[in-house]
């Protein structure tokens, strides 16, 4: 939620992303040659007591004996490019089975695959498909010519594996500077879906073709997958993905319009931990929790305690630096108006923002970009006695004509009339470090004012109305 003029205000975040395959490209190459098994195994082979096939586009990889070791029951491809020592890799893949067992998954050098492992870890499979991700840094060697290999012996019976979307991919050296726009995002889908509704020209001109952030939550069966996908699909074309993390417990409390989250504390860890690691090496930013900090005090409507919050978002900007270390992360810090500088700076501080990058302001609100760099000024000037000044970003998605004002202010957040885009978004050399649209335009509030979708949902005339002000 947002607050203005003291006045609570609901944040739009539930999405439902169509996930799709990374694709190669030459800024970051897929090394994998065949992983998606759209109509053959090949180069897959199978070695020991497997045996391979082509199973409704999946990899079928049958066991066909009980053995102790788990290279005596693999599969294993080559990758098409040698690996370079020292260099970052992610691994990637669906897998199910019809056991639930402790598979392993290697990347290894061919010549000497049992002394030269890159990635040798467990990997525990399950009944039902899930995404992994897995970073690992490739080791030294004389010749670096490898494969991936899934060794699935060791289980105490034969079961039935299968693998879909196999991805390996090296870190970019360099942090990318172009910033993604994803062909999935809520205004581009309505876009492809509706090629001939009025509004799809505007929205595609001024919205779909935009670098938007992507928001992710429980609304997700598998945040790995979904983060996976849409960070993969950015790393293919050497552009830098925006990440929104919005699943605290007790999310939107003061509003309640986006409400939901994690069930609890631990349950917010094992999220966020996932999240992070779906990430791994990659370069991305992450804006975490939006209003989270600023709205902890409302959890006291609900009998909970606001500095469970603040240890919550601190464990989380101790994961995200850990498991996610070239993310930039910027800890939410509300809005201009919402609570003052010196209020929100020490909230900021026990909720770990010395772990992070910096902060954000202005996160699906409206006020003008010249209010919110007074204010992130301001916020910095009282951090400065403590952690020290950090670098801040400005949401300008709907502040083009600054924010409503009417005689009933209680509901001004909530898809107000006659809002505009903003500056699109841009990296800048002073002030912000960036003007983004972290806010989806032409998602809904809320059913309220200029929009009747539920919140989060995308309203193709609530885009219009944006785009013309």
């Amino acid at each position: 939620m947002r607050f203005i003029a003291g006045k609570t205000a609901a944040l739009a975040a539930v999405l439902t992303a169509v996930l799709v395959v990374p694709q190669p490209a030459s800024a970051a190459a897929q090394l994998i040659g065949n992983g998606t098994f759209d109509s053959s195994t090949t180069p897959w082979s199978a070695i020991g007591q497997t045996t391979v096939a082509l199973d409704a586009q999946r990899l079928r990889v049958d066991v066909k004996a009980v053995v102790a070791n788990p290279w005596d029951a693999m599969v294993a491809a080559p990758t098409t490019a040698a690996l370079n020592p020292g260099k970052s890799y992610t691994l990637s893949f669906d897998a199910y089975s019809t056991i639930a067992f402790k598979a392993t998954a290697t990347v290894q050098y061919k010549a000497t695959p049992s002394s030269n492992q890159s990635l040798a870890t467990g990997v525990q499979l399950t009944t039902t498909s899930k995404r992994y991700s897995i970073p690992f840094t490739a080791a030294t060697a004389t010749d670096t010519a490898a494969e991936v290999t899934f060794q699935l012996g060791g289980s105490g019976g034969t079961p039935v594996v299968r693998f879909d979307n196999v991805s390996l991919m090296e870190t970019q050296t360099t942090r990318p500077t172009a910033l993604f726009v994803w062909n999935q995002s809520n205004p581009a889908k309505f876009v492809t879906a509706n090629p001939n509704a009025s509004q799809t020209p505007a929205i595609s001109a001024n919205i779909a073709n935009k670098p938007i952030f992507e928001w992710f939550g429980g609304w997700f069966n598998d945040i790995t997958q979904a983060v996976d996908t849409y960070v993969g699909a950015a790393q293919a074309q050497d552009k830098l993905p925006m990440l929104v993390a919005y699943n605290i417990p007790n999310r939107d409390a003061c509003a309640d319009q986006s409400g939901g989250g994690a069930g609890d504390a631990a349950g917010y860890h094992t999220w966020i931990t996932e999240f992070a690691k779906a990430i791994g090496t990659r370069h991305a930013i992450v804006v975490l929790e939006p209003d989270a900090v600023a709205a902890a005090g409302c959890v006291t409507k609900i009998g909970k305690n606001p500095e469970d919050q603040y240890k919550m978002l601190l464990d989380a900007t101790q994961v995200l630096k850990a498991q996610a270390p070239n993310a930039w992360v910027y800890l939410d810090a509300a809005n201009a108006t919402w609570l003052k500088p010196d209020v929100i700076a020490p909230l900021l501080v026990k909720s770990g923002i010395a772990n992070t990058r910096g902060f954000s302001v202005n996160v699906s609100n409206y006020f003008y970009t010249a209010d919110s760099e007074a204010y992130a000024v301001a916020v910095n000037g009282q951090l400065s006695g403590t952690v020290g000044a950090k670098k801040y970003v400005i949401d300008t998605s709907r502040n083009g004509k600054g924010p409503y004002t009417d005689s009933t202010p209680e509901d001004n957040w909530c898809n107000p009339p006659g809002r505009k885009l903003g500056t699109p978004p841009v990296k800048q050399s002073s002030g912000a470090e960036y003007l983004f649209w972290v806010k989806v335009p032409g998602d809904s509030d809320g059913v309220c004012n200029a929009s009747t979708k539920p919140a989060g949902q995308f309203d193709p005339d609530l885009a219009v109305s944006l785009i013309n002000g």
